[in-house]
């Protein structure tokens, strides 16, 4: 076992990271996404469409360690799909997308024998639905012509929420949300994450999207319990799996899925939100 020099583990957070790598791998995706947004539209889907890409290969790599075979092909096709049929044709074209994409996996499956099939298909189909298809939600938030101010909202109420959590529980922790789970994540800091997205949800309900601020309160208490849930449920499938990140890509990260798991889970109830409470005139 590898030991680290006092220097090394200065360097890393209570949450076991190389803080000064992970910030600036924050700013720099975040940076990303602005600058992709500033442009055309089509260039953010193009930077959506390549992280889902990585993110269903980090998951097919991760499930192949305990046997599970997917078809890598369709996945990827069907994924595409998904993002530019929810883009340009609505949430109909979305889910005729991943039902046309669910069934040719299927097929493509079958010639390889009845070994493992029930166990190959399920891991397809959940991967379908927790990667393209909660992430063609933000392709729906995209579409409107106001789409750019909303795809901001949902980035800037989700990073709130992660940092805010992350703040409040390094300073203030002391209470385990689930610490069979995630132990180092607390109730302490889930308030933290509550508080700080929904200031950012009037912030940018106010000034982004001219809403009403009470808008941006429901939208960042929800968006907060989304993206939480969606932490630990990442969490729970990397326990499940024995590993402890799902690529390593991303210095101070782990991998793409590893800074996916609380915006795949907290884009839909935003879509969700923003189409009710300010729906597209």
């Amino acid at each position: 076992m590898t030991r680290e020099s006092p220097a090394e583990l200065t360097k890393r957070s209570r949450a076991g990271r190389d803080l000064p790598a992970a910030i600036t791998v924050a700013v720099a995706l975040v940076a990303v996404i602005v600058a992709s947004l500033a442009f055309v539209k089509a260039l953010f889907l193009v930077v959506v469409a390549a992280a889902i890409l990585v993110a269903l290969w980090e998951m097919g790599r991760a499930l192949a360690h305990q046997g599970t075979w997917m078809p890598a092909v369709p996945m990827a096709v069907g994924a595409l799909g998904m993002i530019g049929g929810s883009y340009y044709g609505g949430p109909d074209v979305l889910v005729v997308v991943l039902a046309g994409t669910v069934l040719a996996c299927i097929l493509w499956r079958m010639p390889r024998g009845q070994a493992g099939f029930v166990r190959d298909v399920t891991s397809t189909v959940f991967c379908l639905v927790y990667v393209p298809f909660l992430a063609s939600f933000v392709a729906l938030l995209l579409a409107p012509d106001d789409g750019i101010s909303r795809v901001l909202t949902f980035v800037a109420v989700t990073v709130a929420s992660d940092t805010g959590g992350y703040a409040v529980g390094v300073v203030f922790g002391r209470h385990a949300m689930a610490p069979a789970i995630s132990p180092k994540k607390s109730w302490e800091g889930f308030a933290g994450s509550v508080v700080a997205s929904m200031a950012a949800g009037v912030a940018c309900l106010v000034f982004l999207l001219e809403g009403e601020w009470w808008v941006g309160i429901v939208l960042g208490a929800i968006t907060a319990v989304a993206a939480t849930m969606g932490d630990l449920a990442e969490s729970m499938i990397k326990r499940d799996l024995g590993i402890k990140d799902m690529s390593n890509i991303l210095p101070g990260h782990g991998g793409i899925m590893d800074r996916l798991d609380s915006l795949l889970a907290g884009v839909a109830v935003v879509w969700l939100v923003l189409h009710f409470l300010l729906p597209v005139v």
